[in-house]
């Protein structure tokens, strides 16, 4: 049987990196256990671990979905792992430009200035 906590926490940290998930995991507590489960198993342990698409391809998807429904908060931590999922700058402009066309100019445009911050900001960390 698969153990998809485990390998959820796998992905997560290629994807986001030890430094984030180790963060994360500092400020777990028992009352967001079960949430934090569920996402590890869910997301990462699942959908993040699927062979069928590539995690640059999977990055850009995530991107565009969550431009597409507002949740903007998690745009620049998923700009952030763009690093380490080889989804380029031109793949995130790609995927922002069909935000614009099929969800909406304003997300888009929301989520690309999201975006030039975060590069912004990992060209500085660098």
């Amino acid at each position: 049987m698969v153990d998809r906590y485990s390998e959820g926490m796998h992905i997560r940290r290629r994807v986001l990196g030890n430094k984030h998930v180790d963060a994360a995991e500092a400020k777990k507590t028992e009352f967001d256990e079960p949430f934090q489960r569920l996402i590890t198993e869910g997301a990462w342990g699942t959908v993040w671990t699927s062979p069928n698409i590539s995690l640059r391809e999977r990055s850009m998807l995530t991107l565009a979905l969550l431009a597409a429904t507002g949740s903007f908060d998690e745009i620049p931590m998923h700009i952030r792992a763009t690093a380490n999922t080889g989804a380029t700058k031109q793949d995130v402009l790609e995927a922002f430009q069909h935000v614009a066309v099929y969800a909406g100019v304003p997300k888009a445009n929301h989520a690309l200035k999201l975006a030039k911050q975060t590069y912004e900001e990992m060209e500085n960390d660098s």
